[in-house]
C-alpha cells in the first residue's frame, strides 16, 4: 500500500500488551479524542495540545536544581512548596508546586527540570519514527499479536492513523484499530481495508444518556458499528460497566441485543469493569477527577452481566 510519511501527535507507546486485542502486541497512543467521558482513565489523551503533567515523587527538590523550573517559568506559576520529609529520610525537602490558574502551558518548565518531574503530555512523530519503533518489537508479537492503535480517538489525526495503519499492514502486521466509533462513516469505510479488528466501544445503548456521560449521542457510534459488520469489518466489543452510570440491567441488555444484531461481525465482547487506576493521572495534570468516590462493581454482578451477554450468543469475557 502506498502511505505518505506524515506527522502525528502520540502521548505513549507500550510494549508487552496483552489487552489491546489478541496476542502480545505494542500498542501507540494518539492525542486527541471528541468525548469526554466521566471515567476517562486517559486525560491526557483527550485534547491534541501539549498539557503540564507533574510528578511530585520524581522531583529532587527546588533546593537541588537551584529552582531550574521556577526560574523558567516566566509567569511565576512555579514557586517552591513547603517543606517535607524527603522519601529517604535525609531530611527536610521543597518540591515544586505548580499555580495552574498562572500558568499558560508554554512547557519552558520541562526543558529545565532535570529529572522530568516537569513534563509535556506527548510528542510529535511521524509515521517513519513510529513504524521504525513498532518493528523493533516485531519478534515479540506472538499468539497472533500485533500492533494497536489507540488514543484518545486515533480517527481524530485520521491521516495519519490511516498512512501509519497502511505502512504496517503492509508490513505484514496484524493490526487492531482502538475506537470510540465517533468518527466519520467515509474514514472507517477508507482504513477499513488496513484493519484486521476493531477495538469498538459502545459505551451507552440510550443516546441521551450516551451524551450526559460523554458530551456526544450515539447515533453516529451505532450506525458506524452497523456500517463495520455489513462490510467486512471484525468487531471486538468493548462495553464499560460504570456503577450509577452505565449498569442498569435494562440498558446492558439492550446492548448486548444490539450486539448480537452485528452477527458474525463480533468476535468478541468484552465487559470492562470500571476502575480508579487513572486518578492519578489527574492529579498530575492538575484537574478535578469527578468519581473520586465511586468503588468498582462487585464480582458477581460482572458475572451475573456476563451470563446475561452470552445468553444471546455471544462470545464474551471480562476484561
Amino acid at each position: 500500500m502506498v502511505y505518505e510519511n506524515v506527522a502525528g501527535r502520540i502521548y505513549d507507546i507500550q510494549g508487552y500488551a496483552v489487552h489491546d486485542g489478541p496476542g502480545i502486541r505494542t500498542t501507540v497512543y494518539t492525542k486527541g479524542c471528541p468525548l469526554r467521558c466521566l471515567w476517562c482513565h486517559s486525560p491526557e489523551s483527550m485534547k491534541q495540545g501539549f498539557e503540564l503533567s507533574y510528578l511530585p515523587i520524581k522531583c529532587l527538590g527546588v533546593e537541588i536544581c537551584g529552582s531550574a523550573c521556577a526560574n523558567a517559568c516566566d509567569r511565576g506559576a512555579i514557586s517552591a512548596d513547603e517543606p517535607k520529609p524527603a522519601l529517604d529520610g535525609s531530611g527536610m525537602v521543597q518540591k515544586a508546586k505548580i499555580d495552574r490558574a498562572k500558568c499558560n502551558g508554554c512547557l519552558k518548565c520541562t526543558e529545565a527540570c532535570i529529572t522530568k518531574a516537569l513534563y509535556a503530555s506527548g510528542w510529535d512523530t511521524t509515521v517513519d519514527e513510529v513504524y521504525e519503533r513498532l518493528d523493533r518489537d516485531r519478534s515479540f508479537f506472538k499468539n497472533g499479536g500485533g500492533v494497536t492503535i489507540s488514543g484518545g480517538e486515533p480517527m481524530e489525526q485520521f491521516d495519519f492513523v490511516l498512512n501509519l495503519a497502511k505502512r504496517l499492514k503492509d508490513s505484514g502486521l496484524h493490526i487492531c484499530l482502538d475506537t470510540t466509533g465517533f468518527a466519520a462513516t467515509d474514514s472507517y469505510e477508507a482504513i477499513l481495508p488496513c484493519i484486521d479488528l476493531f477495538l469498538f466501544d459502545i459505551k451507552h445503548i440510550d443516546t441521551q444518556r450516551h451524551m450526559k456521560l460523554t458530551g456526544v449521542g450515539n447515533e453516529l457510534v451505532l450506525n458506524n458499528a452497523r456500517f463495520l459488520a455489513e462490510n467486512g469489518g471484525a468487531l471486538q466489543i468493548r462495553v464499560p460497566v460504570i456503577p450509577k452510570l452505565t449498569d442498569k440491567e435494562d440498558d446492558l441488555r439492550k446492548t448486548a441485543e444490539f450486539c448480537a444484531s452485528l452477527g458474525e461481525a463480533v468476535k468478541l465482547v468484552q465487559l470492562l469493569p470500571y476502575h480508579a487506576t487513572g486518578r492519578m493521572k489527574y492529579e498530575r495534570l492538575g484537574w478535578n477527577y469527578k468519581l473520586h468516590k465511586l468503588e468498582p462493581p462487585d464480582d458477581a454482578f460482572m458475572h451475573k452481566t456476563l451470563e446475561m451477554f452470552q445468553s444471546y450468543g455471544l462470545n464474551s469475557q471480562l476484561h
